[in-house]
């Protein structure tokens, strides 16, 4: 089945850039709609950013405008540029299908954004 590592989560400050990075097996990953979701400790989680397979963008209202959500299904790979991070950011990061929960999370990765 699908397997999802993430990676390029980290400690930056306020304003400041990350680009994350999902490794993803499986040739169903270039048919998919895929998806960048957070989650807060004691907050459900939640999808940030999809893109669909002909790559069609969603981003919700409190990333859009600064998340960038791109795909490489030569590579199997999923990407989300942050920029202008904000500390309401700090979260785990994750991957997946979507909707989610019809495979399984990876361990995901973390982002905390300090000040």
């Amino acid at each position: 089945q699908v397997q999802f590592v993430e990676s390029g989560g980290g400690l930056v400050q306020a304003g400041g850039s990350l680009r994350l990075s999902c490794a993803a097996s499986g040739r169903s990953f270039g048919i998919n709609t895929m998806g960048w979701y957070r989650q807060a400790p004691g907050k459900q989680r939640e999808r940030i950013a999809s893109i669909t397979r002909i790559g069609n963008t969603y981003y919700a209202d409190s990333v859009k405008g600064r998340f960038t959500i791109s795909r490489d299904n030569a590579k199997n790979i999923l990407y989300l540029q942050m920029n202008s991070l904000k500390p309401e950011d700090t979260a785990r990061y994750y991957c997946n299908k979507v909707p989610g929960g019809y495979e399984e999370w990876g361990q995901g990765t973390q982002v905390t954004v300090s000040s």
